[in-house]
Formats: C-alpha cells, structure tokens, sequence
C-alpha cells in the first residue's frame, strides 16, 4: 500500500537503473544501488523507508527525495537475478 506522501518513491521505480550491488556476501542479501555507493555514509538529506512485503524485508534509502539504494533481504528469486546481472564478486 502506498502512503500519500510516498507517491512521488513509487513513480520513481520504474526509472530506477540498477549500477552496482552491494558487495557484503551475504547469502540473503540482494541490496543494490541506483546511483554510485558513497565511500562514507549518504549524509544530511538521508532517511530510510521500510516498506512493508510478503516476504522478507525492503528498505529504500532516500537521499534528496531520490531512491539511491534499495535494500533487499531474504528474497531468494530477487538475490538470483541480481546475481545474472551483477554476480558476486569473489
């Protein structure tokens, strides 16, 4: 279900291009990114929004009103085809 003020994240997703993954190996994770990774933190202008799935967990991180980061966890089917397109580096 998506909130009032969320719409504008929701219009976002179909744009969203896919440019790195996240490298922590994890065999549950398929966190990726829609623009380059910071080497610190997002800084000022970032926050967090928890979606609310079936299964597993889905986190966007937002940084200026954009979703730079989609955090996925526990998403087999979602984990196999981000590593078709990104595989995990060794």
């Amino acid at each position: 279900m998506i909130k009032q003020n969320e719409t504008d994240f929701a219009n976002q997703v179909n744009n969203l291009e896919i440019v790195d993954r996240c490298s922590c190996n994890d065999d549950f994770c398929a966190t990726f990114y829609t623009v380059p990774k910071p080497k610190e933190s997002w800084g000022e202008n970032h926050y967090n929004i928890e979606l609310e799935p079936e299964i597993g967990t889905i986190v966007l991180d937002i940084k200026n009103e954009e979703i730079v980061s989609v955090e996925i966890l526990y998403r087999d089917e979602i984990r196999t085809k981000l590593n078709a397109i990104f595989p995990k580096k060794a």
